[in-house]
């Protein structure tokens, strides 16, 4: 796994003599090697997502959402993230990939990992967040087998992970919010970011019910 430059007194701090940053295009994302908790999804599991997919699409664009980034929800994903502590903060719709909408990420100089605006729909921990339909606390991604296994922790170098899901009126999940570090977090903390990421994708569903209606 990848190993990181020190940023607990500021989580936004240049480390020291830090490597040019490692641009990850979409592709390595995809290609990196999956871990038992994201395997390719099955031809049932295609099958019973495409109504899901459709559904979301349709909500989505009634409601007057943009499917690609958008300040307001960059905006939004870096408030969230600077509360947190976390170097990355995401606003992400599932749609054929995971689309990151709001997007917080360490400056390109920094010798931190620079990602783009998507990823598989299988990857990482917001797939969980999707099927349980409720908030993910994990200080550290390697205290659970389940969840140490993945290739955002591999490519990345992730060990700490808060999601919640976005939930509209109508029982529609249309994505999630989340931080991610790759520093862990005490046990103690686990709460007060898990309620972090709860609140923000309450901010994120009042900003997308403001949003002219088509």
């Amino acid at each position: 796994m990848s190993q990181h430059p020190n940023h607990r007194n500021h989580a936004y701090s240049t480390p020291q003599a830090a490597p040019p940053a490692r641009s990850l295009p979409r592709r390595d994302l995809r290609d990196a090697a999956r871990g038992p908790f994201t395997p390719p999804a099955t031809a049932g599991q295609q099958t019973q997502q495409a109504p899901d997919l459709a559904q979301r699409h349709e909500l989505l664009h009634r409601l007057g959402v943009a499917t690609t980034g958008n300040e307001d929800f960059d905006d939004l994903a870096r408030d969230m993230a600077e509360q947190a502590g976390f170097l990355y903060g995401f606003v992400n719709l599932f749609l054929e990939e995971q689309t990151f909408v709001g997007l917080h990420q360490p400056p390109v100089d920094s010798g931190f990992v620079i990602v783009g605006r998507t990823m598989s729909r299988h990857h990482g921990w917001c797939p969980e967040v999707m099927a349980r339909r409720k908030a993910l606390p994990l200080h550290d991604v390697h205290a659970s087998p389940r969840f140490s296994g993945n290739a955002v922790v591999d490519a990345v170098g992730i060990r700490s992970y808060f999601g919640a899901p976005l939930i509209h009126d109508s029982g529609t999940v249309l994505g999630t919010v989340c931080v991610i570090d790759p520093d862990k977090r005490p046990l103690s903390e686990a709460r007060r970011l898990r309620d972090l990421v709860i609140h923000a994708g309450t901010q994120v569903m009042d900003h997308i019910a403001r949003a002219p209606a088509r």
